[in-house]
């Protein structure tokens, strides 16, 4: 007895169905997908201030908008150098400040003849910066404690800081996050230095 052939089917010209088409398309939705819950855990442990004094000029300007991760010290430690986002005040509506750390836990700063001394050692910045005219609480030197930081603004004489004793040092448990990226105007977007 004869078979009877089947005839054969061609294959569906559906993407799902060809190899080469469906793993371009899955990668292509793996990275929207990635993309999308980037930008979600990123503004969700973030948050934006926008800097309303002249104390960091030239690295922000008085009204760029920047960008806070707050979850950069969760995982993380507090640098040298780092720009950092802080509040002095338990209240909500609190202002919130934008320096620079100058000085870590346990160190003892002092600014002596416009040079910022560390542990006695001249403190070379890998940024230019003016000459400081007023040493204020930290021309006698200042040692940090265990969770204190100093910080100063780029715009060293025109700015209230770590050597103002309304400022004064700043604790661990006041910063808010690392400031990692300015996002408007548009002409300035970018990631500080």
């Amino acid at each position: 007895m004869s078979k009877v052939r089947q005839p054969v089917r061609p294959e569906k010209k559906s993407i799902w169905y060809n190899r080469k088409t469906r793993s371009i398309t899955v990668w292509v939705i793996e990275i929207i997908i990635t993309l999308a819950l980037s930008a979600v855990f990123a503004f969700a442990f973030c948050s934006s201030v926008t800097i309303q004094e002249s104390s960091m000029d030239p690295t922000f300007q008085a009204g760029n908008k920047v960008l806070i991760n707050r979850t950069s010290y969760v995982v993380g430690r507090v640098k040298r150098g780092d720009l950092i986002a802080y509040s002095n005040s338990e209240r909500t509506d609190a202002s919130v400040h934008v320096k620079r750390v100058v000085g870590l836990p346990g160190e003892t700063i002092q600014i002596r003849d416009g040079l910022i001394l560390i542990n006695g050692q001249t403190y070379i910045e890998d940024r230019e910066v003016a000459a400081i005219t007023f040493g204020g609480l930290a021309e006698a030197g200042i040692t940090l404690g265990a969770d204190e930081y100093f910080v100063l603004g780029d715009n060293r004489n025109n700015s209230e800081d770590s050597r103002y004793t309304d400022v004064g040092n700043i604790k661990r448990s006041d910063i808010l996050g690392k400031v990692w990226l300015i996002i408007s105007p548009r002409s300035s977007f970018g990631v500080p230095s």
